[in-house]
């Protein structure tokens, strides 16, 4: 077993450089400033085939995907919030934990899940948060305590003249610190 932590990084939409996917940039990041490995899943890392149980073949993207999540201590999954909910790409993304069903640690069993939403105005954040917890809780992760809500609208990592959101930023550290917290302690165990 590696002295550090494994947290995977799952999140972002088709699109490079997506408020969502510089959320998980930012949380991974927290975790490695805290000693941990990271990987990321974000645009063009994330399987885009739809998935499909009855379907041995996968997608490169989609065999990474699960190697690193059966390695991974700990789990941080950033969506947008499309209509209410989680988008498609990424949760097309969670369906291929579905693969692990089998292994000795099934799903997300043992993990942390760190929640992170971002929105184009406040009124999809909660419905979103809420599915996504209730996803996680379906495959036996553990949702950290504290999940960031992000308005995508204020441009929460600033551009184009705008400065950065500190509290969003510190936000997404906050479910860093929980889910590092959390592994750390499973490890122990």
């Amino acid at each position: 077993m590696s002295e550090s932590p494994l947290i995977v990084g799952i999140g972002g939409t088709t699109r490079v450089g997506s408020t969502s996917e510089r959320a998980v940039a930012t949380a991974l990041r927290r975790a490695e400033a805290l000693g941990c490995a990271t990987m990321a899943f974000g645009a063009g890392a994330m399987p885009t085939e739809p998935y499909d149980p009855s379907r041995p073949d996968r997608s490169e993207q989609a065999r990474a995907l699960v190697a690193a999540l059966r390695s991974a201590d700990g789990v941080i999954i950033s969506t947008p919030a499309y209509h209410g909910g989680i988008s498609g790409l990424v949760k097309n993304a969670i369906d291929f934990v579905e693969d692990m069903r089998d292994d000795a640690r099934v799903y997300f069993e043992g993990r942390a899940v760190g929640c992170i939403v971002c929105a184009d105005g406040p009124q999809a954040l909660g419905s979103t948060m809420a599915s996504l917890r209730a996803i996680v809780h379906a495959l036996r992760g553990w949702p950290t305590p504290y999940g960031a809500a992000l308005n995508s609208r204020s441009r929460p990592f600033g551009g184009d003249g705008i400065e950065a959101d500190l509290a969003a930023i510190r936000a997404c550290e906050l479910v860093a610190d929980e889910v590092v917290a959390f592994a750390r302690t499973m490890r122990r165990g």
